[in-house]
């Protein structure tokens, strides 16, 4: 095996395997930062043992028993070493090598305490996002930086940042207790979907998507749905991002540009995430959270799935289900998506009525979706002159290139009539 075979090796375990991996040296040595650098020290071991001896036959459990090895020899250096080494190596002895060959439940544990720790209220949502997709997505400072447009050094600070505050704060590597794990999952479940928007709509950029971090995101999510199966907020959350996933290759034309719902193909949607989707939801709601946010969203979700043609589309069913979020949900981009579904259902004038109740919303100043709903309504009513002065300024507020062309597009078909 040359350098080369082995570092894309290694590349390609540490994708599948670091999470554990750093979950488990977590739970001994009690402190996600020094985890997860035993575990990178044991991936530059791999590099350099794997090209002489080849891979072994489970990676992971190699991996493993590097990383502990090492973890022993630091303690053994420590001053403290008998206090310290009989803390991480209770029930295996001091002198013995932790076992790499954990129990599944243990395993899982671990993912599950390692979830809730990079997803800690202690830190910033920043900061959250990138140990979430370092720790658990296994991505490289470098791709997360790339995924979301900043310096590399600023992902790299944040990650630091994070691992220090935990460290100050002395957050305990567990799984919360129940008074609190319901505030804590849905931060989870925030910060997953953050990811997952992120890369179905990029909020900046060159480009419509960034299909990686959308992967990333449901990856993660199956993962939590495996890791709390009762859970159904988990479930709706995992739904509504294989629906929204099955549209990816329908979203974008053969040059890059977005392709808006009711104009995509409808034979491109993936009908296995489709159908992913829809048992996801089924789950969630055969656990008592059909009215769960996440779940509400999938259902909205599920309406457009199902429908074979745009024409086919509930929108009653979706208006009411937009209704049921803004109670369990509320926000002005909820009051702004049940106008889009009021609209649809019951004609642009009612739409538009209830948009420009929010005109003056201030969590909707700067907010590029708000003048393109009002422009396509006002363009639905024949009202090209205001349509049009909506799509610019939509245009002059969003931050992504793609999308900014789209809605001078949109402008420009309108006609150069001023606004009556």
């Amino acid at each position: 095996m040359t350098a080369t075979d082995a570092r894309r090796a290694v590349e390609a375990v540490w994708r599948i395997e670091s999470a554990r991996l750093i979950a488990g040296l977590a739970r001994m040595v009690r402190d996600v930062g020094l985890a997860e650098e035993l575990a990178q020290d044991a991936l530059v071991t791999a590099l350099e043992q794997w090209p002489e001896h080849g891979v072994p036959r489970n990676p992971g459990a190699w991996l493993m028993t590097a990383a502990k090895n090492r973890a022993v020899d630091l303690i053994r250096r420590d001053r403290n070493y008998r206090r310290k080494l009989e803390q991480i190596g209770r029930d295996t002895g001091a002198d013995h090598v932790p076992d790499a060959a954990a129990t599944v439940g243990e395993i899982d544990d671990d993912l599950l305490r390692l979830v809730f720790t990079a997803c800690h209220p202690v830190l910033s949502t920043e900061a959250q996002v990138a140990l979430t997709l370092r720790m658990l997505g296994g991505l490289t400072t470098d791709e997360i930086a790339r995924a979301f447009l900043v310096p590399e050094s600023t992902v790299a600070q944040r990650i630091v940042r994070a691992k220090k505050a935990l460290a100050k704060a002395g957050v305990p590597f567990e799984v919360p207790a129940e008074d609190e794990r319901d505030a804590r999952l849905a931060s989870v479940l925030g910060v997953i979907y953050l990811i997952f928007n992120e890369g179905y709509s990029a909020t900046a950029g060159d480009d419509w998507m960034r299909p990686a971090l959308c992967e990333d995101a449901l990856r993660l999510g199956r993962v939590l749905a495996g890791l709390v199966p009762r859970e159904p907020e988990v479930h709706g959350l995992v739904a509504l991002m294989e629906i929204q996933a099955s549209r990816a290759k329908a979203r974008i034309g053969p040059d890059g540009e977005p392709v808006l719902l009711l104009d995509q193909n409808r034979a491109r949607w993936d009908q296995l995430l489709i159908r992913r989707g829809l048992a996801a939801l089924e789950k969630a709601e055969s656990l008592g959270g059909a009215a769960g946010p996440y779940a509400l969203q999938a259902a909205i979700a599920a309406c457009h799935a199902r429908a074979r043609v745009p024409e086919d589309t509930d929108w009653t069913r979706i208006a009411g289900l937009y209704e049921a979020l803004s109670l369990v949900a509320p926000s002005p981009i909820v009051e702004l998506n049940h106008a889009v579904a009021i609209g649809m259902a019951f004609g642009p004038e009612v739409g538009l009525e209830l948009v420009d109740e929010l005109v003056d919303e201030p969590a909707l100043k700067g907010y590029h979706l708000l003048p393109s709903v009002r422009g396509d309504l006002l363009a639905k009513l024949g009202r090209d002159g205001e349509a049009r002065a909506e799509f610019e300024r939509a245009a002059g507020l969003t931050r992504n290139e793609r999308e900014r062309k789209l809605l001078l597009d949109r402008a420009a078909a309108c006609g150069a009539s001023q606004p009556s």
